[in-house]
């Protein structure tokens, strides 16, 4: 059976949870490599909704086990009440790499202390630590899991570590140190906590692989967002491409079959950066669900911005992260509207810039809307015509099939081509 990446083709919260959860349902095993707690997938089952900012969402199925890579970075209080929430056993079920890398309180203060010194320069970070705990991981200043579970082992790299970083906090941003007995005495409990589910996950991932088993590698973020590729500086702190799954999980990259590219039927964002097609003002409310939940950020609790479907963009992100194959999401979202404009190029661009998209201007084809509810539809041949050209015309300008299209955040609400 085919292993499969899932990854954001936009700026995250293209629905990638849900896309995951449908495929978990084949899956065992479930891999999430990297990201930490600022990031966040929203699953609904029943009348249930699930949110999951680290542990892999397809954790919900009983047969699966799920891996949290040595890509990733851990907030150990944010993880196990995360483990708690879910109040369903996994002992034989979760498994945590010693190689990941641990977030610190003082990770967390300095990353709001340096967003507020950057002022209106602010990238709009979740202020969680993230970006500050790979830096030190970069800086071989980071501390482990393995570190974490071990009492003497986390005692030697705090003494080392903290120094500097009191040094940093009063020199920088004239803020008093933090303890590191308070510290040690926090994290070495929680180390305990953690140590029943840390266990060899690349050598379990490469048994798995080896014996034929289907593996789901669970991207966090959007292709947008990656540290390198992404619309620098306002990005995140990790590889979010599908190369990240493979180098966040310590595997081949012969472990990866397909790459699943999980795009919106329209285009948002959250935090700060630009986006050329974004719509404000009279334009925004032509999108009847803007102001519901259904467009809050499931970690962040904000409001994206929303604009029309970006093809020049999408084009990009196929490339970086060689999709084979799509997943339209929120196609409803899109029902009651009269036209439907799509960029379909930049003005005097013949590609995506590495830089200056702040001056883009967008070229739009109009397309007609299709002006019916299809939040029932549960297949192709039920689709109108006018959301099946819609899809046609998303696949013509990316040369790739799209495979899965969405139609309400539940999980019955979706549906496969057959073709």
């Amino acid at each position: 059976m085919k292993s499969v990446a899932v990854i954001g083709m936009q700026w995250g919260d293209e629905g990638k949870g849900k896309v995951i959860d449908l495929l978990s349902e084949k899956a065992l095993h479930i891999a999430r490599a990297q990201g930490g707690n600022n990031a966040g997938h929203t699953i609904v089952v029943g009348n249930k909704e699930y949110r999951f900012h680290l542990i892999p969402s397809g954790i919900l199925y009983p047969k699966t086990k799920c891996y949290i890579g040595g890509g990733t970075v851990i907030d150990p209080t944010s993880l196990l009440s995360e483990m708690d929430a879910l109040q369903i056993s996994l002992k034989n079920r979760l498994f945590i790499s010693p190689y990941a890398h641990i977030v610190f309180p003082y990770h967390r203060l300095l990353d709001k202390l340096a967003e507020q010194a950057k002022g209106q320069a602010a990238v709009g970070t979740t202020g969680r630590g993230i970006g500050p705990c790979y830096a030190d991981k970069a800086a071989r200043n980071g501390i482990r899991v393995a570190e974490l579970v071990d009492g003497g082992l986390l005692r030697d790299r705090l003494e080392a570590v903290l120094p500097r970083k009191n040094e940093e906090l009063k020199k920088l941003y004239g803020h008093e140190p933090v303890s590191g007995a308070d510290i040690f005495r926090e994290y070495a409990t929680l180390g305990q906590k953690l140590a029943p589910f840390v266990a060899p996950v690349e050598e379990m991932l490469y048994v798995a692989r080896k014996q034929g088993e289907m593996i789901l590698f669970e991207g966090a973020q959007g292709a947008l967002l990656d540290v390198t590729f992404g619309t620098y500086p306002y990005v995140t702190s990790s590889c979010t491409l599908s190369g990240g799954a493979s180098a966040g999980m310590g595997v081949g990259p012969t472990a990866i079959d397909e790459v699943l590219g999980v795009a919106k039927a329209y285009t948002t964002r959250v935090g700060n950066g630009p986006f050329p097609t974004e719509l404000s003002g009279a334009e925004l409310s032509r999108f009847p669900d803007h102001n519901t939940s259904r467009e809050v950020g499931t970690t962040t609790g904000r409001k994206r911005r929303i604009g029309w479907l970006d093809l020049v963009l999408l084009k990009h992100t196929a490339c970086l992260n060689g999709v084979t194959k799509i997943a339209v999401t929120k196609l409803d979202i899109l029902d009651g509207l009269d036209e439907i404009l799509v960029c379909t190029k930049y003005t005097g661009l013949d590609r995506f810039p590495a830089t200056g998209l702040e001056k883009i201007k967008p070229e739009y084809k109009t397309l007609p809307g299709w002006k019916t509810s299809t939040k029932q539809v549960r297949s192709w041949k039920e689709l109108p015509k006018a959301a099946q050209h819609y899809v046609h015309c998303i696949e013509q300008a990316l040369e790739i099939p799209v495979a899965l299209i969405s139609v309400g955040p539940e999980r019955e609400s979706s549906f496969w081509r057959e073709a």
